[in-house]
């Protein structure tokens, strides 16, 4: 009876000890978008993304007709195209928002100011780059977006933007639980595509048009800024949409919007 009383002790501090996750689900996703019509929906099964604060669209325009954009790149490194599609963002005067990690912020700490103070927001990609959803604990989850925090104050002297982009879209509810915790807003896509890879860079005519015709109001456009194909077709996308009776808009317009 003694080591049965002591086992059950035993099993209780234990319990006690072990880190409380988040009662919402950690089935990981990896985020896509479907269209009807031309206008991109959300899948089924990720339709939990609406009980938290998460956008992919600015829904209010899509069904508005409102025509604004919102031009997003996920920035890790720098390879001379980062600061290509910086000066046509300049030259074109629309803002964007920047996800970045780490590694921009301890080797580009001018190109991170450069984007703060040319008008762009700067935002949450996480330090490292890894698979979020394998963070099951909300401290282990918070301390890679507060490295990241952390990172681009000691490089800039400035606050990271609460916006947060899950690495390569893959997330969980939990995830998405953990992000509003931290106070984050979780951005996603409307568009996206191969341009990463850049031994592998796609066709700069065949993108260009890919990109102008997936375009509906209130699309959220994810492209890298390290992509050749990017920073060669970049200003014709933008003077197209601007000739098409489009705007660019910022984060926080999005989020004022209807949750998407």
């Amino acid at each position: 009876m003694k080591r049965l009383k002591y086992l059950t002790a035993a099993l209780a501090i234990a319990a006690a000890l072990t880190p409380v996750s988040s009662a919402a689900g950690a089935e990981p996703y990896n985020w896509y978008v479907k269209r009807e019509n031309g206008v991109p929906v959300c899948p089924p099964e990720m339709s939990f993304i609406e009980e938290h604060d998460c956008r992919f669209i600015d829904r209010e325009a899509a069904a508005s007709g409102d025509r604004v954009v919102y031009l997003t790149f996920d920035a890790g490194y720098e390879n001379g195209n980062v600061a290509k599609v910086l000066d046509t963002l300049k030259e074109e005067n629309v803002p964007g928002a920047f996800f970045v990690l780490e590694n921009l912020a301890e080797r580009e700490p001018d190109l991170l100011l450069r984007m703060t103070d040319e008008g762009h927001t700067v935002c949450n990609h996480t330090a490292k780059h890894r698979d979020m959803t394998a963070c099951r604990d909300f401290s282990e989850f918070s301390s890679e977006l507060k490295k990241m925090e952390n990172e681009y104050e000691a490089a800039t002297g400035k606050t990271l933007a609460k916006y947060y982009r899950p690495p390569e879209g893959r997330f969980s509810e939990e995830n998405l639980e953990f992000a509003e915790k931290l106070g984050y807003r979780t951005v996603l896509w409307s568009f996206a595509y191969a341009d990463w890879d850049n031994d592998r860079q796609p066709d700069p005519a065949k993108s260009y048009e890919k990109i102008v015709n997936s375009v509906v109001p209130g699309s959220v456009l994810l492209l890298h800024p390290t992509s050749e194909t990017n920073a060669v077709i970049l200003g014709d996308v933008i003077r197209t949409l601007k000739n098409d009776g489009y705007r660019f808009g910022t984060l926080e317009e999005l989020f004022c919007n209807e949750k998407a």
